[in-house]
């Protein structure tokens, strides 16, 4: 037989078994609140008592140095760290430099497919994830310029209203291709 580890099994228990926990402070029972920053357990007895506690506890993660890695930006060492949104690559020098990695940065983006940002006309249209999942493509220039548009850019200019960027859309009847100036819209 082997051994188990149980301190796993201690630190985190059952979450039926907490369904029905009391406070602590004053005996009433806890239940799941919600905030800005996400869920938690608090008091029932609120404002009386301003017992909280958070459902999960996280555990903080010590920065570990990637050996053999650069930054490119500064030249120090690379680092797994941990961050508000989970785990990150960046550089071990911060703040002194705010380098990170892309995780899903492609190797190289083919030119023909880059899109020059029709507000700033100087940076290129990237895509991008938001911190839920969501694709969304964005000026490389940020935060200078703050153009994003939620569907994939197309070169070309609206017959319209001559704005200089069409969006592809996924139609029930079809791929179309949108004006990206939220003022027209209209479809090609």
């Amino acid at each position: 037989m082997s051994e188990h580890d149980d301190s796993l099994f201690e630190r985190h228990e059952h979450a039926l078994e907490k369904a029905y926990e009391v406070c602590p402070e004053c005996g009433s029972e806890l239940a799941i609140k919600h905030s800005k920053n996400g869920a938690f357990l608090g008091c029932v007895s609120y404002p009386t008592c301003q017992y909280t506690r958070p459902i999960v506890e996280h555990e903080k993660v010590e920065d570990k140095i990637l050996s053999g890695t650069s930054c490119p930006e500064c030249g120090h060492e690379l680092a797994v760290k941990q961050g508000r949104y989970g785990m990150f690559i960046g550089c071990s020098n911060f703040p002194a430099c705010h380098h990170i990695e892309d995780p899903n940065a492609v190797e190289e983006e083919d030119e023909s497919e880059l899109v020059t940002c029709p507000s700033c006309k100087k940076g290129q249209l990237h895509e991008k994830q938001s911190r839920y999942g969501k694709t969304f493509y964005a000026c490389d220039c940020y935060p200078k310029c703050k153009f994003a548009v939620n569907h994939q850019p197309v070169k070309g200019s609206c017959n319209e209203c001559g704005f200089e960027l069409l969006l592809k859309r996924n139609m029930a009847s079809g791929e179309k291709l949108q004006c990206a100036n939220k003022k027209c819209g209209k479809f090609q």
